[in-house]
């Protein structure tokens, strides 16, 4: 079983890796459609639209087919683990105010151009 990476950087920040975890049927990997361990993300859900996530891990349960993603953060200060079917994370400059812009990371990923 492959361990997973730290969640502190060396500046108290959380540490970007991009490698893929195996656990039987579950496969998280620490980057996904353009967004990495550690980068801001909006989950377009009403009480979550005000608070301050960061991405973890997108999940795939290659046995049901079911896929999640998994963030961390919440209000000022709290640092709660959550997770979110995909179509509700976008990126982080989606929130204009109280609304969410745009198309969701499942939708339209924000890979870098080559």
């Amino acid at each position: 079983m492959t361990s997973l990476p730290s969640t502190q950087g060396n500046n108290g920040e959380m540490a970007r890796d991009s490698s893929v975890t195996r656990f039987g049927e579950i496969v998280r990997e620490n980057a996904w459609h353009g967004v990495r361990f550690g980068d801001l993300v909006v989950v377009n859900s009403p009480k979550e639209r005000r608070q301050r996530w960061t991405f973890v891990a997108h999940v795939v349960n290659e046995a049901t087919g079911d896929e999640w993603v998994e963030v961390r953060g919440g209000r000022v200060g709290e640092s709660k683990g959550r997770s979110f079917l995909p179509e509700l994370i976008y990126p982080s400059g989606a929130r204009k105010g109280s609304r969410v812009m745009g198309l969701s990371l499942a939708t339209a990923p924000q890979l870098a151009l080559e």
